[in-house]
């Protein structure tokens, strides 16, 4: 890691000359000075083709970028991190989510200790586990087959396996259904528990030190519900764990048999291929699993040796680092033109959001400037009208990530014919707009034509999947995280950790005891008012 001032070094200087040298140049502009643009500024990997030519990028900003990464020690980074060096800090961790995808022969090591192995021991017990539960060999307390799983888990344990189930539409399971819970607000557990018969129902309680909060909180509520259906001794068969507290899980009356663990040196919001999976695994069946994870390490494989020019994950990160440091950009839009793919922007909205908002750099410094992006974003063709409104007209810098698939999704090949002629015609609508000269030769009155102007020059990246399978989507979550590595790197970052959100739970602990009339702690005026309002309603 560079230890200059990240505005001091050359590199950054290169790069934001670049900007100021930019002047009014338009896509349009570049593309008219390379007709072939849009075959040039391009890269492809693991069935994924990036087409990036409509940014505000000449090859000589992406060169300066490219130092940039360089100066700030990004290949000596990304090495430090596949050798199991603690690059997170401020916990004194390894980061080894590669090693959850890595073949059986790799050796992934943390302090001399290879930790593949232990990855793949669990694994093959996942899959024992899964296939028992599929050919029926595991039971509930009645003889009736498990076919309705429930999935009780928040962040990480929550938005992965949400996303990868209805990403995996196609290659799930007959007759296995499974449901979410995450939010503590007891109407999302009672919507779960409405739909599904205790007899039948297999509770998977995902938290790694089995003391997570919410988690625990809607653990035991469906503890009880089943308890009053089924009896005690009902729990152990509709109840199991992904910890690595045993002791906990037991005392919930579990089997810690039943139990799937994983490491501190993965944090939650890299952990969809860990033992945090097996709600994936039990949708979709051991086989496309791996196949997700063989998506993954080929992606792992790509970020570490190909070079940085032609590096899809270093290619988005410095695309986004462009933007946002050097143009003002706030926020970053992710419009998968996929109905399977729809919860893709919320998984990216944690891994993005969770790991790069810091303020701070390793050192403890105050950050001089702006870390991540606020990432949001719904699927096409939903969203083209709600906010495309604002992306085409509005004043705002919002640069975008499109996504697409050319196999399609579903029998009706013809509307996935108008979905990809959406995806590639907002892509070139964002770009180059359209004029006052051609409203007119239209015909459309002359007090219509300020208000229907699209002034295009709005940038984006197009990714354009071969299918979505548990392949691709293997790939593409890889393609983030090792942007959104990338970009931490840059901005001298760690990040791997996520002390923002210890403060809210903290406080929202005695604040519940103060409700419950417990205790009274001190609060401002604001809080201390809001709770007296609240217990009196209540009362």
């Amino acid at each position: 890691m560079c230890a200059a001032r990240l505005q001091d070094l050359p590199a950054w200087q290169q790069v934001q000359k670049q900007r100021e040298d930019w002047g009014d140049a338009k896509i349009a502009d570049l593309f008219d000075a390379d007709p072939e643009r849009g075959t040039h500024m391009t890269a492809e990997a693991c069935g994924i083709y990036l087409d990036y030519s409509k940014n505000w990028l000449r090859q000589e900003t992406l060169a300066a970028l490219i130092d940039l990464a360089r100066e700030r020690g990004l290949e000596a980074r990304r090495g430090a991190m596949f050798a199991g060096e603690h690059i997170n800090t401020t916990e004194d961790r390894a980061v080894l989510h590669c090693a959850l995808r890595a073949p059986k022969d790799t050796q992934i090591c943390d302090q001399g200790v290879n930790v593949v192995p232990e990855v793949h021991a669990v694994l093959q017990r996942m899959m024992i586990f899964c296939d028992k539960v599929h050919q029926g060999e595991w039971l509930g307390a009645t003889g009736k087959a498990l076919r309705q799983i429930v999935n009780i888990g928040i962040g990480g344990s929550y938005l992965g396996p949400e996303m990868a189930y209805r990403a995996t539409r196609q290659q799930r399971i007959a007759g296995i259904r499974e449901h979410f819970v995450a939010n503590v607000d007891g109407a999302a557990l009672a919507a779960v528990l409405a739909e599904i018969d205790p007899e039948e129902t297999l509770f998977i309680i995902a938290s790694k030190t089995f003391t997570t909060l919410e988690t625990m909180t809607n653990a035991h509520a469906a503890r009880r519900w089943l308890v009053a259906a089924l009896g005690e001794a009902a729990v152990e068969q509709h109840f199991v764990a992904v910890s690595s507290n045993d002791k906990a899980v037991a005392a919930f009356g579990m089997n810690p048999e039943h139990s799937f663990g994983f490491w501190d040196w993965v944090g939650g919001r890299y952990s969809m291929d860990s033992a945090i999976g097996l709600a994936t695994m039990l949708a979709i069946g051991s086989a496309a699993f791996t196949e997700m994870l063989r998506g993954f390490h080929a992606m792992d494989e790509h970020f570490r040796h190909a070079e940085l020019a032609q590096n899809l994950p270093v290619l988005l990160g410095l695309i986004s680092v462009w933007y946002n440091n050097f143009w003002g950009a706030q926020s970053q839009a992710i419009l998968p033109y996929a109905h399977d793919l729809a919860r893709f922007p919320a998984y990216l909205q944690q891994l993005q959001m969770e790991s790069n908002g810091k303020r701070v750099d390793l050192a403890g410094n105050p950050l001089a400037v702006d870390s991540g992006p606020i990432i949001w974003g719904e699927p096409g063709t939903d969203g083209q009208h709600s906010f495309y409104q604002l992306l085409h007209q509005g004043t705002r810098l919002v640069p975008c990530d499109l996504i697409g698939f050319i196999a399609p999704l579903s029998e009706y090949h013809d509307q996935h014919d108008l979905l990809m002629a959406n995806l590639f015609a907002q892509s070139e609508a964002l770009a180059f707009g359209r004029s006052a000269e051609e409203l007119r030769a239209l015909g459309v009155p002359e007090a219509q034509i300020p208000h229907r102007v699209s002034p295009g020059n709005r940038p984006s990246n197009l990714l354009l999947v071969d299918a979505l399978t548990p392949f691709s989507l293997g790939a593409l979550v890889a393609l983030y995280e090792h942007s959104v590595f990338t970009q931490g790197v840059i901005w001298g970052i760690d990040s791997f950790d996520q002390w923002g959100v210890e403060l809210g739970k903290v406080l929202a602990t005695r604040v519940e005891s103060d409700l419950q009339g417990k205790t009274k702690h001190p609060h401002d005026s604001s809080t201390r008012a809001l709770i007296e309002r609240y217990r009196a309603s209540r009362s």
